[in-house]
């Protein structure tokens, strides 16, 4: 399949120019150039107008007045109406050049992934996963393990070449033998240690009880709803709901397509346990 998809896509890249990338997705406009590189091109542009106006006006008899206004005149509107359009339109690539190496630069610097994948608790596994992810030119940043039944959920940092999509990272995952790997674009904000993360989600939480559902949110990467909101049971049948008693009100929260673990049901619940004893403390 993967053929097919990229014999779609290939001619579509080929019908463009490489600048045709840089131009704004809703007013269509290109980056401003280079104020030296515009200069020399409006002067190579000017330059053979002025001196073929001047040539022709010049030689003629009419009074001096007359010669200047429209020597101005014509050059002004040749200028305005031909020359600048033309030779933003035909030295187009040479203008936004600078532009350019930059956006290539940009498309092969290494990108962040966040990746999540579940392997059978045996020895090689992880092993397995690495050595298919370094067979892309994959590095993998950091590792935080929670056991599951059946396995064992690794969830990983990875930095990966420009060039790599998320298919080809999630198809190195499931051939490395890890069952539903997901993959999602992310931050440097990924790399920040798990445990201080914590701690200061937990000293945040001690300081002031009422910020318990934003820091649960944030300490499992989900989402708050209402506790009687209606919700899914195939979602709560696949781990995808996490209940959690709270005072004043349970904390539900909702991670679509990515089931909570134990290890984060009991994260979570002790957050909960650490905001009651500060509430009943003030």
């Amino acid at each position: 399949m993967d053929a097919p998809r990229t014999a779609q896509i290939t001619p579509a890249r080929d019908s463009h120019p490489a600048h045709a990338d840089l131009a704004c997705e809703v007013c269509g406009r290109y980056p401003e150039p280079p104020k030296v590189r515009l200069t020399l091109a409006n002067v190579a542009a000017m330059l053979p107008i002025e001196l073929a106006v001047h040539a022709a006006v010049v030689g003629t008899e009419w009074p001096l007045p007359l010669k200047v206004l429209l020597l101005a005149a014509t050059t002004t509107a040749l200028v305005i109406w031909v020359a600048e359009p033309s030779v933003r339109r035909l030295l187009r690539s040479w203008l936004h050049a600078p532009a350019l190496r930059r956006r290539r630069a940009l498309e092969v610097a290494p990108a962040l992934w966040r990746a999540r994948v579940t392997l059978p608790d045996m020895p090689g596994a992880l092993e397995r996963i690495t050595r298919a992810l370094a067979k892309l030119g994959v590095n993998v940043l950091s590792i935080q393990s929670q056991p599951v039944t059946g396995g064992v959920v690794d969830a990983l940092v990875l930095s990966a070449p420009g060039g790599l999509t998320e298919d080809d990272l999630h198809d190195a995952l499931a051939h490395g033998g890890g069952a539903g790997p997901r993959v999602w674009p992310t931050t440097p904000l990924a790399l920040v240690d798990g445990p201080t993360h914590a701690l200061s989600l937990a000293a945040r939480v001690a300081a002031n009880p009422a910020e318990l559902p934003y820091a649960a949110a944030e300490l499992l990467g989900a989402e708050r709803v209402s506790a009687d909101r209606p919700l899914d049971p195939e979602a709560v049948a696949r781990g995808s709901i996490l209940k959690v008693p709270a005072s004043p009100e349970p904390l539900v929260l909702v991670r679509p397509g990515e089931p909570f673990t134990p290890a984060e049901s009991a994260r979570v619940s002790r957050l909960a346990e650490l905001a009651e004893a500060s509430a009943l403390r003030e």
